[in-house]
């Protein structure tokens, strides 16, 4: 083996970035940081951080979001999504403009993570706030269209296409994988169910053939025996995530 002179090569740093998605209010909400040091001060920004030396990127990641929500990373080969104190998280996409930091050369692996309906976060690290916004309404703020008037800044860095690439992963998995019930508790109704669909997808879904579609679906969902009456009216039967991590048929995403 020749010779290797590492500083031939010029250093660049690497971090993790989160899209930490969650259905709040029946609305879909990423988790976003107000950046309390430059560059980008006082910016909205997605959590994250720098990889450490001697951890991989997944275990940086885990790290990340355990910091930020408090949450345990659920392992997306399992069978099942994640419910209870933890969330699914999974690899996204990687970044590296040269010109995304203007700190250094910094790569960012961007991963993303689904949980239940969580609480409101604690700031913590370099954030001096934190809270659970509308997707909706961070993407409209990137591309200028919601009011003239008062206007907010921009997402930090390119955490705005982190966003966007985040939130279309989760529309796409939604449709022919169980991903959905990730959002959910442990134990569910169909229109619990039907609301985090329409809330990722941002479109309101006949209530009745969606309940036809995910009961019809083999492995999707499994009685677990109970009932609730949680959201008002006739008691309504608990399901909980079955053993299927592909759709067949899938769930197809109405055009809009």
């Amino acid at each position: 083996m020749s010779p290797y002179d590492p500083s031939a090569f010029p250093p660049f740093a690497v971090t993790v970035d989160l899209v930490v998605l969650t259905v709040r209010r029946h609305a879909l909400c990423a988790l976003v940081v107000r950046r309390g040091e430059s560059p980008f001060q006082g910016r909205w920004a997605l959590p994250g951080g720098f990889v450490r030396a001697d951890e991989d990127l997944g275990a940086a990641a885990a790290r990340e979001l355990a910091e930020e929500t408090g949450l345990s990373a659920h392992d997306p080969a399992a069978p099942l999504p994640a419910h209870g104190n933890g969330a699914h998280l999974e690899q996204l996409a990687t970044y590296g403009d040269p010109k995304r930091d203007p700190r250094m050369r910094v790569v960012s692996v961007a991963h993303l993570a689904l949980a239940p309906d969580l609480p409101a976060p604690r700031a913590g690290g370099d954030a001096n706030s934190v809270r659970w916004a509308p997707v909706e309404a961070l993407l409209e703020q990137e591309s200028g269209s919601g009011p003239d008037e008062e206007q907010p800044a921009p997402l930090a860095f390119d955490h705005a296409q982190i966003l966007a690439d985040g939130v279309e992963r989760a529309r796409s998995k939604i449709e022919y994988s169980s991903l959905a019930t990730a959002f959910c508790p442990p134990e569910f109704t169909v229109g619990e169910l039907r609301r985090v669909y329409e809330a990722v997808w941002g479109v309101a879904l006949d209530p009745r053939n969606f309940h036809r579609k995910v009961t019809g679906t083999p492995g999707f969902l499994v009685p677990s025996g109970g009932t609730t009456t949680r959201q008002g009216g006739r008691p309504a039967q608990l399901f909980r995530a079955g053993g299927a991590t592909v759709l067949n048929p899938p769930m197809l995403r109405p055009e809009v």
